[in-house]
C-alpha cells in the first residue's frame, strides 16, 4: 500500500447545515447540495474538519472503478473524472490496494469477482480484524464484517474489501482506543437509512482512528462503517471545486447519474 498525504487542490469552504432531529437520527443531516446531486459538504464535528459526501441511491448509482478500457489502473482521480466526464458527482479511494495498485481483498465491479475475498491474518491496518467490506446491490448499500458478509453469501454489483471495520452494529471496533496516537488523513464509508444511503467521509488533517469511527456513529447516524485507508486518502468533488491528488491509487468508489 502506498502512503503519502494527498496534495490538496481548491477545497471549498462550504459548511453542511447541522439541523435538529430526533435521536435515532444522525446528528450531521445530509446537505441540500447532496439532494441537488451536489452530494459533498464540509461538516464539523468531533473537534475535526471533514468533507461527507452522502449518496441517495435511489437517485444516484454508487460504484467502483479500478481498470479502464485499456486494462491498466485509473491511478488518479483525475483520470477517472477525464474519462467519466460530468456525470461523476464526487469519487475518492476505495480500499487498500499493493504496490500494482490492485486491491488486496474482495473487488467486485458490475457483478463480476476480480479479486477474491482475503481471511488472511497479517500485518496492518487491513488485518486489524474484524475488516470487512462494503458493497452495493442494486439501489441498496451495506458495510458487513467479513465473516458476516461470507455468511450472507451477498452477490453484489460492486465490493471493496478493507479494514479495518470502524463501526459494528453501533459499536465501535473493539481495538481502536478512544483516542489513541496514530493519527491520519483518513477516509471511509458507512451506510444509513436501510442501505440506500450511502455516506463517505475524509478527514481534513489527521485525525485519530476513535474521532473517525466516532463521526460515523455519533455524528452521521451509521451503524456499521468501514476504513477506506489512510495518507494516501484523497477527493474529487466537483461541487466544491475540488480534486486532490496522491501518489497513483488502486481502487475508487464514485457516483454517478442513473
Amino acid at each position: 500500500m502506498l502512503h503519502r498525504a494527498p496534495v490538496r487542490l481548491a477545497a471549498a469552504g462550504l459548511v453542511g447545515s447541522l439541523l435538529a432531529a430526533p435521536a435515532a437520527a444522525p446528528a450531521v443531516a445530509a446537505p441540500d447540495a447532496a439532494r441537488a446531486g451536489a452530494p459533498c459538504a464540509a461538516v464539523q464535528a468531533q473537534g475535526e474538519s471533514f468533507t461527507v459526501c452522502t449518496v441517495d441511491l435511489r437517485r444516484q448509482r454508487v460504484r467502483l472503478f479500478w481498470l479502464g478500457a485499456d486494462g491498466l489502473p485509473y491511478a488518479s482521480l483525475g483520470s477517472l473524472a477525464a474519462r467519466q466526464g460530468a456525470g461523476l458527482s464526487f469519487a475518492m479511494n476505495a480500499g487498500m490496494y499493493d504496490k500494482g495498485q490492485a486491491p488486496v481483498g474482495l473487488y467486485v465491479e458490475d457483478g463480476r469477482e476480480m479479486k477474491p475475498v482475503s481471511t488472511a491474518n497479517g500485518p496492518g491496518n487491513f488485518h486489524l480484524k474484524p475488516n470487512g467490506v462494503f458493497y452495493v446491490k442494486g439501489e441498496r448499500a451495506g458495510v458487513l464484517d467479513t465473516a458476516r458478509y461470507l455468511k450472507a453469501k451477498v452477490k453484489p454489483d460492486f465490493a471493496t474489501q478493507s479494514g479495518p471495520m470502524l463501526v459494528i452494529d453501533g459499536q465501535i471496533h473493539p481495538k481502536i482506543s478512544a483516542d489513541g496516537p496514530s493519527q491520519k488523513i483518513r477516509n471511509g464509508v458507512g451506510t444509513r437509512d436501510d442501505g440506500r444511503t450511502a455516506v463517505f467521509a475524509i478527514s481534513e488533517r489527521p485525525v485519530t482512528f476513535g474521532a473517525f469511527a466516532r463521526l460515523f456513529r455519533d455524528d452521521l447516524g451509521c451503524r456499521n462503517a468501514l476504513f477506506l485507508d489512510g495518507s494516501v486518502s484523497s477527493l474529487y468533488a466537483p461541487n466544491l471545486g475540488r480534486s486532490d491528488l496522491s501518489r497513483p491509487l488502486g481502487p475508487m468508489v464514485g457516483a454517478v447519474a442513473r
